[in-house]
């Protein structure tokens, strides 16, 4: 199994949003055993921040192999599926805010206008280590709303084939592809003509 550290040589950086990846890949794990060498672990991510890096690393799901699947919804949220089992499980993260003094407010307040002065970093920088410990010590269930379902399992991923676009010369994927003036053509080239 990977460790947090390889998330962190992956992403960077340690932070809030990779202990928070890294504690829903190792809850879909402990569900579904090893990370996935090809598609048969398929993770549903309804975010992109900086826990679904932590969430690839982790399980092997992966946008290259197609068994990452990206939903903008802005959510701490995640589902995981096995193939050809079905089973699924649904990870809602739910992490309380912790109570913050007037220095902290006023720091938080100062930093996000852009304010970088050393205080304030230090303000800053000491409060997410506490999240951070906070989100790597916590109990599961403390932290992780778990629901067990059977859910639609998508398609595998396909391999199409790749055509040259007679505008750029580039090449692109075959359902991309449009057909322009008689001309084969990317999208970029297709919309920048129309």
């Amino acid at each position: 199994m990977k460790t947090y550290d390889e998330a962190v040589e992956f992403h960077g950086h340690s932070c809030p949003g990779l202990a928070i990846g890294y504690r829903v890949a190792l809850r879909a794990l402990k569900e579904f055993g090893d990370r996935a060498e090809d598609e048969e672990l398929v993770a549903i991510v309804e975010n992109s921040s900086c826990a679904v890096d932590a969430v690839q690393v982790m399980t092997g799901c992966t946008f290259g192999k197609g068994n990452l699947i990206f939903h903008d919804y802005g959510k701490q949220v995640y589902t995981f599926m096995q193939r050809p089992s079905g089973r699924s499980i649904r990870i809602s993260v739910d992490i309380q805010k912790q109570p913050e003094s007037p220095e902290e407010k006023t720091a938080w307040e100062k930093y996000r206008k852009g304010d970088r002065t050393k205080k304030v970093q230090q303000v800053v920088h000491d409060r997410k280590a506490a999240k951070l410990t906070y989100i790597l010590e916590a109990k599961d269930k403390e932290i992780l709303t778990v629901t067990r379902s059977r859910a639609a399992m998508p398609a595998e991923a396909h391999i199409y084939r790749s055509l040259t676009c007679d505008c750029c010369r580039e090449q692109m994927m075959e359902p991309r592809a449009r057909i322009m003036n008689g001309k084969t053509v990317c999208l970029p080239c297709f919309e920048r003509k129309n």
